[in-house]
């Protein structure tokens, strides 16, 4: 009987493995592919902006916060009304200067040396830089060092004694920078291109020189520090590990006995125009094989009511599958890169750009091709597939605007600094789902203008062939010999 018993256990076995090894055996049954366009999604969830609390001390600092308690890190950036556009003209650099040595030349309770052993004994960062349009002054802490790292970061942005030695390292570190600005001639392009359009002296395009830095002592860093950064122009934004009111007692224990002068800040916008309103320009580069391209003419403000439209208009024209790429890239051979788009920034005009690199004797023909390219979205409807996938290529990259809570706590900074309303990207985001075709169309009627177009090239005269005179306007070359000091 128990012989019998194991016979049928095998048996079972050897049925079972049989089973297997057959089922196995069997071609695989493949689901017949769907095309793409078979294709179905879910709804994208709706993107809400985490909650934060809005404060301000008694001394006009305004504080947000927002809790993150994914990782033990505590991070903050202050927005400081201040910017490289109101310096003097004569002292170009003295913004920047003032931003790299508030952080490098120690305070009024450490020295340089001794501020960047104690960052580094936190494992923290703290940077400070002054730009175009505002001032920063950022921290990146562990949660357990916050008592520690803020208290010093506080003490960087309030006490600042701009150490000569330090003032005069950074100065040479400018000098060099100028010395290589010449070196890229992509960089050329960009920064011949503002002066085109804003004009060399404007506040938007001006450039640091020898001159402009020989002219700016420590004194020069004192008076703009003094004269802008103050607690009633100072936006704090405060994200992480943390309890908001411990960080906020936190705050008022560094920043609360800070008192504004008595003086209220008059800080005046320069406004911005466009100098040349048409042209072709040079900036012959004998060593290239190839030409660097820029043109275009003054765009506008985030703030414009058609700007969603123009985003969308934008997302024609750019990227894999966009005109551009098509038509310049992958139909002429003309080029590896291309791009055009009308731009805006928070409270100046930007500027319509358009451009690429090409070869030499290519450059006519990209240049004409680019501007036909112009031309037909301002003149011919686009096509519905054209404006769906512009908008959903917009409306599907929302997701990574919010990718981290210290992204929307920036973006909401900007937006008071700036003046713009707190839920402006949503606006943004229903303008854009509500362009149409006709919108596109009367965007690009209105907003490229080819007859205020500036072309400049940066390459290699005597290799464009033909020659840029045949774009039907004389040629100016920009000459851009760097300035050399006064002995």
């Amino acid at each position: 009987m128990q012989k019998s018993f194991k016979r049928f256990q095998w048996l079972g076995i050897f049925v079972l493995v049989m089973v297997m090894v057959l089922t196995l055996r069997l071609p695989a049954i493949a689901q017949t592919p769907r095309h793409y366009t078979d294709l179905t999604y879910p709804t994208l969830p709706e993107i809400k902006i985490p909650k934060y609390d809005r404060y301000q001390l008694k001394n006009g600092m305004v504080v947000y916060l927002m809790e993150d308690h994914q990782l033990p890190l505590i991070s903050g950036n202050a927005l400081i009304r201040t910017g490289s556009r109101l310096e003097a003209s004569e002292k170009v650099g003295l913004a920047e200067l003032t931003g790299t040595v508030m952080r490098t030349g120690g305070t009024q309770y450490h020295s340089a040396k001794e501020v960047n052993e104690l960052i580094d004994q936190n494992a923290a960062i703290i940077e400070t830089g002054i730009g175009t349009t505002s001032g920063t002054a950022s921290f990146n802490a562990l949660k357990e060092d916050i008592e520690t790292v803020f208290p010093l970061f506080a003490e960087i942005v309030r006490y600042p004694v701009f150490d000569a030695q330090q003032v005069t390292l950074a100065k040479t570190q400018q000098k060099g920078e100028i010395a290589r600005r010449n070196d890229d001639p992509g960089d050329i392009a960009s920064r011949e291109f503002e002066k085109l359009i804003y004009g060399e002296n404007s506040p938007y395009a001006r450039t640091i020189e020898f001159t402009t830095l020989d002219n700016i002592s420590r004194e020069d860093l004192v008076g703009f520090y003094k004269t802008y950064v103050r607690p009633d122009e100072i936006i704090l934004g405060v994200v992480g590990d943390f309890e908001p009111q411990q960080i906020l007692a936190l705050i008022e224990k560094t920043f609360g006995d800070w008192t504004p002068p008595a003086t209220p800040a008059k800080v005046e916008i320069p406004t911005a125009s466009q100098k040349y309103k048409s042209g072709v320009f040079l900036v012959n580069q004998p060593q290239l094989t190839q030409s660097n391209i820029l043109l275009g003419h003054l765009g506008g403000k985030f703030s414009n009511p058609d700007y969603p439209s123009l985003s969308v208009m934008n997302e024609v024209l750019n990227g894999f599958g966009g005109r551009l790429f098509n038509q310049l890239r992958s139909r002429q051979g003309l080029a590896y890169s291309v791009y055009g788009y009308w731009g805006a920034n928070y409270d100046f005009p930007g500027t319509f750009l358009a451009g690429g690199q090409t070869r030499s004797e290519t450059t006519v023909t990209f240049v004409q091709s680019l501007l036909k390219e112009l031309e037909r979205i301002r003149t011919q409807p686009i096509t519905k597939e054209e404006l769906e996938l512009a908008k959903d290529s917009i409306l599907n990259s929302f997701v990574f605007k919010f990718a981290n809570s210290g992204q929307v706590l920036s973006r909401l900074m900007n937006y008071e600094y700036y003046g713009y309303p707190a839920d402006f990207i949503f606006k943004y985001q229903r303008g854009v789902q509500e362009t149409t075709i006709a919108d596109i169309q009367r965007v690009a009627q209105k907003y490229l203008q080819p007859e205020q177009i500036v072309t400049l090239v940066v390459g290699n005269n005597q290799t464009i062939q033909p020659p840029l005179s045949q774009l039907g306007s004389e040629v100016k070359v920009v000459d851009v010999t760097i300035p050399q000091p006064k002995s």
